[in-house]
């Protein structure tokens, strides 16, 4: 394993991204929308940062079970409790890979009336991406590697990590 972004880093980024969102949210009726569970840690440390109002609510998604690479097929195991209809919906995932569960996400919240849905992700990594999707704020950019810490898991461990690192062969 090796450590690609201290925790000092991902504060730092996280501060930047959230100065964004409080700009151009400003006067609107935000919901941040989590993806569970990788994305609890990054959605939390994200609204303790924000400085307009918001909504937090929580979705659970799976397309990766216990592999290390995306089975290609979207389970919706949690879905949200608030009312979407009208609202401007902030999607936060901690990282986009294939781009298939997100893409999965975000035609299910525009379907619900959503006013607006953009994306937010601590990590965007492109290189097996398969759906295009528009990441509108991203902390971090990369083209490929398994990454554990900070919310993100290899089989459920090493999520409460306060870095991320990238597992190496």
């Amino acid at each position: 394993m090796r450590v690609l972004y201290d925790n000092t880093a991902i504060q730092a980024r996280i501060a930047e991204v959230a100065a964004c969102i409080d700009r151009d949210y400003s006067g609107k009726n935000l919901i941040l929308m989590g993806v569970l569970t990788g994305a609890f840690i990054f959605t939390a440390d994200l609204a303790r940062k924000l400085t307009i109002p918001c909504q937090i609510d929580f979705v659970r998604l799976s397309s990766y079970g216990n592999e290390t690479f995306s089975s290609g097929e979207v389970k919706a195991c949690l879905g949200c409790k608030l009312p979407l209809a009208g609202r401007d919906i902030l999607v936060v995932e901690e990282i986009v890979d294939s781009g298939k569960t997100l893409s999965f996400l975000i035609d299910g919240l525009k379907n619900s009336g959503a006013a607006s849905v953009k994306v937010c992700t601590l990590v965007d990594k492109r290189g097996r991406r398969e759906s295009e999707v528009e990441i509108n704020y991203s902390c971090f950019t990369l083209k490929d590697g398994f990454l554990v810490g900070y919310g993100m898991d290899m089989a459920e461990t090493l999520r409460n990590l306060t870095y991320i690192a990238v597992i190496e062969d």
